[in-house]
């Protein structure tokens, strides 16, 4: 299976890589909140774009008659505003990126869960749905994620944004500690 996985990858040359200044892009962010409040009244956040585009994905599962009584998408029904757009762009811009800078390549089992984890691909799949379900369930219970927290609510000094982020930082710590411990 691992030369299955080595054929898909384009392995980037180490000098093409471009470290990016904290102190820059932390600005970057800055100003883009600045615009979006600005500009659309909204702060930055995804996971209420990535919930209402979710309603599409659940139609075919379980019926559009389904999908319009569900409470929740009552409250956040579908519709293409900017907050979508931004989620759109998100991956978009960071396939751009990766793809001029010469960085970009498949990977389908990074290194450092292969070293812990093995090469497995369907393993790998399974422990970034499960991830990614679980961080997308807290998101929406702490009513944003760590964009819509970290970025929007910590700008605007929010103890619940404040709190969020050390909640986010304490657990993640704590995760490393545990999956990636020596053996």
């Amino acid at each position: 299976m691992t030369t299955v996985t080595e054929s898909y990858v384009r392995e980037a040359p180490r000098t093409a890589r471009i470290d990016w200044s904290p102190y820059l892009v932390g600005a970057g962010i800055g100003l883009l909140s600045w615009i979006a409040f600005a500009v659309f009244g909204d702060p930055l956040g995804v996971t209420t774009a990535y919930s209402r585009i979710a309603s599409l994905f659940a139609v075919p599962v379980i019926g559009s008659e389904a999908v319009a009584q569900n409470s929740y998408w009552k409250s956040m029904p579908l519709k293409w505003d900017y907050g979508v757009w931004f989620l759109v762009g998100i991956p978009a811009g960071a396939f751009i990126a990766a793809v001029m800078s010469g960085t970009w390549r498949l990977e389908l089992v990074p290194e450092v869960w292969k070293e812990r984890f093995g090469p497995s691909i369907a393993k790998r799949f399974v422990g970034a749905f499960l991830g990614g379900t679980v961080i997308m369930y807290g998101a929406r219970l702490a009513g944003g994620c760590t964009s819509g927290h970290g970025i929007s609510g910590g700008l605007q000094l929010a103890v619940s944004s404040w709190l969020f982020l050390a909640v986010m930082f304490t657990t993640g710590l704590g995760i490393s500690a545990l999956m990636f411990r020596k053996r």
